[in-house]
């Protein structure tokens, strides 16, 4: 079972216990298309280390697809591998390992997983939601799983009026609509990524590589109320890059990354295994 984790998945992740279906998502590892790991791994591991799905290069409408994904995953991942190297300090003393460093542990890794969002228009069959209503509208709260996660800025597409055109990049809809997170005091706090920029968020695997000094990052996608009409026709796009150590790497003494990561998968798609 690879939980959907490799080409186009849609609604299939349960966020807040509920079917996320506000979103698509195209996943592959920018890093390397065929993980060179044996068959008794591959098998056991298929959400980590199966080959990539891509499209064909003369598929119509996707033509560089592919390129284009794997030189914008490279960029992220040089970028993040360097700030593994700038949070090593916080992990010192707490890797099982002690022979692998934070950037190490992410470098060799080949579980890599690059994650092509699009979160489709609303629907005028669910109302926008009030000011007083969750925030989580377009993707509900939760934590990655991996180390690091590099994302870029989010485009906004407004929907042709007619099948020939291509989509026009817009605004946001409103200035209250995309990405929050909570801070450590548990504010809610509303991240505008610029467009010549990369953030990067820490995640529930580094948060217990460092034994809780650095704290995965609660977050979520928000479709802010005041929006005009033209909401209904516009998406947001995006891309998330999830930067992680291979399966077997202890986390802590009790823990790999495999272990950790097969509960949350279970839980994000309440299948039992």
């Amino acid at each position: 079972m690879s939980f959907r984790s490799f080409g186009w998945s849609h609604g299939k992740e349960i966020m807040n216990g509920k079917p996320d279906t506000m979103k698509g998502s195209y996943y592959a590892n920018p890093i390397i298309d065929t993980p060179a790991v044996d068959r008794e791994l591959r098998s056991e591991w298929k959400e980590y280390y199966r080959a990539n799905i891509w499209p064909k290069p003369d598929e119509q409408g996707v033509e560089g697809f592919e390129q284009a994904f794997k030189d914008l995953g490279h960029f992220i991942f040089n970028v993040g591998c360097a700030l593994a190297t700038a949070c090593q300090p916080f992990a010192l003393g707490k890797f099982t390992d002690a022979n692998m460093s934070l950037s190490e542990m992410i470098s060799v890794s080949q579980t890599m997983k690059a994650r092509l969002l699009h979160y489709f228009p609303p629907s005028r069959d669910a109302p926008l939601p009030r000011e007083d209503e969750p925030v989580d509208s377009w993707c509900g709260f939760h934590l990655d799983h991996s180390m690091l996660t590099g994302l870029c800025s989010a485009m906004y597409l407004r929907e042709p009026d007619t099948p020939s055109d291509e989509p026009e990049v817009v605004p946001s809809p409103s200035p209250t609509s995309g990405l929050y997170i909570r801070n450590r005091g548990g504010d809610l706090v509303k991240v505008s990524i610029p467009e010549d920029a990369l953030a990067f968020q820490t995640g529930e695997a580094l948060q217990l590589a460092t034994g809780g000094k650095l704290r995965a990052t609660p977050h979520c996608v928000r479709v802010g109320p005041g929006a005009s009409e033209d909401i209904y026709k516009i998406s947001r796009e995006t891309f998330a890059f999830f930067m992680q150590p291979d399966t077997h790497q202890h986390l802590s003494p009790e823990v790999t990354f495999g272990q950790f990561s097969k509960g949350v998968f279970t839980d994000h798609y309440g299948e039992k295994l």
